[in-house]
């Protein structure tokens, strides 16, 4: 538990402005808005660190989204300009795309995408969208990355997908870290406790890694977890997924 969550709150918002300092003075911050815990907390932040005027939110469900209203909440809740964007046109088109062009090619085995590749197409979109509208701003933006460390130590993102963008409030912040803050920002508690899901499966996130943040995060600050099984399966995530939160591999070149 972080012991004072209100000075951790200033420290964030600190932060944040002296990325921006350094990195893009007068520019706007970007943010995909689900209505979910880390996203209301990360937009929230940027409030208090920019002011409503200099945080785009952006909503992007896949054709018909059941909880939308969460998003919409939020937004109107912070006050911040937001623009709806449906993805489910452009996920139709290149999915089909891409199995018309698998169907005809001539990959052994490979004759149309996966289940994973369907699962992550929508969210890698989602960033292909927040980064074109940051662009299209006159002021020019940075795009800002939503996911915590709970998430990220188990590899619980998307690759080039949520798991991208120019900056990380949360991204050493557990969940329950991630709840104490955004408890301080005086967020609506629907929003903050909203079970988090991936909106395909119909499951929420911890019924699909088979483990709760709580024993998760306990996991991560101290080492200990009482089931010998969901220790295995947290250390066995936590290696598989490495390559997510490490720098690109480049080769180099020495001297001649």
């Amino acid at each position: 538990m972080l012991k004072d969550p209100a000075k951790t709150k200033n420290e964030i918002v600190a932060w944040i402005r002296g990325y921006f300092e350094k990195n893009g003075p007068g520019c706007a911050a970007v943010v995909g808005v689900s209505g979910g815990k880390d996203s209301s907390v990360t937009a929230a932040l940027l409030v208090e660190a920019l002011g409503r005027d200099r945080v785009i939110g952006v909503l992007m469900p896949n054709g018909v989204q059941s909880d939308i209203s969460d998003s919409q909440q939020l937004v109107d809740f912070l006050g911040i300009p937001h623009v709806t964007v449906n993805i489910k046109d452009g996920f139709d088109g290149l999915s089909a795309a891409i199995n018309k062009a698998l169907a005809g090619g001539d990959i052994p085995g490979t004759t149309e995408l996966s289940r994973d590749s369907i699962i992550n197409l929508p969210p890698r979109l989602r960033m292909s969208t927040l980064y074109a509208i940051g662009q299209a701003l006159p002021c020019g933006a940075r795009v800002v990355n939503t996911c915590n460390r709970s998430e990220d130590y188990i590899g619980y993102s998307t690759k080039f997908g949520d798991a991208a963008g120019d900056f990380s409030p949360l991204a050493n912040l557990l969940v329950h870290e991630v709840l104490q803050v955004g408890e301080v920002l005086g967020l609506p508690r629907n929003l903050l406790y909203k079970a988090p899901s991936d909106g395909l499966s119909g499951m929420t996130d911890e019924d699909k890694i088979g483990f709760t943040y709580k024993v998760l995060d306990h996991y991560v600050l101290t080492g200990e977890c009482e089931d010998p099984a969901v220790k295995e399966k947290i250390d066995r995530m936590h290696r598989n997924n490495l390559h997510k939160l490490q720098l690109m591999p480049s080769f180099r070149l020495e001297e001649h």
